[in-house]
């Protein structure tokens, strides 16, 4: 079974949207495919999925299981079947208070039921943010995939959404009571020391006072490879802030991230989603839903790969193909929204309706971006953006 958590550094980027209709078509591809809800607190993913409201999720059995009533079989119930084609759906119960913040027992009472579904692709739609049990989650997989946006926020957020991961990766890698991890624990009560740290750096440290786990660690690190996907775009050119991210992730990380494309803003999302009715079912041959069904097949055309890893060469490839993707796209996008005006689908007071409120949308974010870049300069020095 290969495990896809999919995450994000800050909510609003279309993680959830691209979780539900990314196993939609895997399972469209002949694929069993499992789709979690683990936005634990906040869990709204059957509105997309178009599934009623469940009568019982993963809070509930969670709270069975700390009563001591949960089981297997418990867990069973709350896997549900869908009508798309091989998807089955668990969803996460946001009602049950305290639901985001389970326990460690709870957590790998969860890990281990989920890791004995029956599918060929579990996919995990985790909170947003860098909480521990959604960095956990997100570590069950050495190939999670981030989704993040063009603007600044998401593309800082995304960064660091991977370093904290990183960090816990590490973590875990020393254990406790070692040498290592008290290292680490200095540098964490010296805030200023672990901010300003880079991983090669730390490791480095690591390598002259334990070698044992620095050797494990580097074996862990060589073997996590996170993916990003671009959503939201509006330009062929934001396809290029892709770079920065893996930049930044290179030089401060110590990790190479994989590029997984580029998935352009479309306005029949918001229909879909007020429909209830995922983007793919609803307008299949939109750009956005041709996105998708891009990554799916990559996802699919990767299987044969033992550990899933790619060559450097393979994966600068990736970055000029989404690329080139994105260049597609737009002109695909451009005459979808043609024929939506010849059709009558769209009439031309829409179309300037939606351009003015973009333009207010851009105009604000621009003014966001050019006070928190001011900021994060001022703070940092070169630092991510330089």
């Amino acid at each position: 079974m290969r495990i896809v958590p999919i995450a994000s550094g800050k909510g609003g980027v279309g993680k959830s949207m691209v979780a539900a209709n990314l196993a939609v078509a895997l399972g469209q591809a002949g694929r069993k495919t499992v789709l979690a809800d683990l936005d634990l607190g906040a869990s709204n993913l059957h509105l997309i999925l178009g599934v009623a409201a469940p009568k019982a999720g993963i809070g509930t059995f969670l709270s069975a299981s700390a009563s001591g009533a949960g089981g297997a079989a418990d867990f069973e119930t709350v896997v549900l079947d869908t009508d798309y084609p091989n998807l089955r759906f668990i969803p996460g119960d946001a009602e049950v208070p305290g639901l985001a913040n389970i326990k460690p027992s709870q957590k790998n009472q969860l890990v281990k039921r989920l890791l004995s579904v029956d599918a060929d692709y579990l996919i995990l739609d985790l909170g947003a943010g860098t909480g521990s049990n959604i960095l956990d989650f997100f570590l069950m997989s050495t190939h999670g995939i981030v989704v993040t946006a063009p603007t600044l926020t998401a593309t800082l957020n995304a960064y660091l959404f991977l370093k904290n991961a990183v960090f816990r990766l590490l973590y875990g890698a020393f254990g406790q009571k070692s040498r290592a991890f008290e290292h680490m624990e200095a540098l964490r009560k010296d805030g200023a020391s672990l901010r300003s740290a880079y991983i090669p750096s730390i490791l480095e440290q690591v390598r002259e006072i334990d070698p044992e786990r620095w050797a494990i660690a580097c074996e862990r690190m060589a073997r996590f490879r996170p993916r990003l996907l671009m959503n939201m775009l509006e330009d062929p050119k934001d396809a290029e802030k892709a770079q920065k991210i893996r930049r930044s992730c290179k030089e401060y990380l110590n990790i190479d991230i994989e590029h997984l494309g580029v998935l352009y803003r479309d306005e029949m999302q918001d229909v879909a989603l007020g429909s209830r009715i995922p983007i793919l079912r609803y307008k299949p041959q939109s750009v956005l839903s041709q996105g998708i069904y891009r990554v799916a097949d990559k996802l699919v055309s990767s299987e044969d790969e033992e550990d899933m890893s790619l060559s450097l060469s393979e994966i600068e490839g990736g970055y000029r193909t989404a690329e080139l993707e994105a260049e597609a796209d737009f002109g695909a996008k451009v005459a979808y929204v043609e024929e939506l005006l010849s059709s009558g689908a769209l009439t031309q007071g829409d179309l300037v309706e939606t351009v003015r409120s973009q333009q207010f949308e851009i105009d604000k974010l621009r003014r966001e971006n050019q006070f928190l870049k001011y900021k994060l300069t001022k703070a940092m020095g070169q630092g991510f953006l330089g």
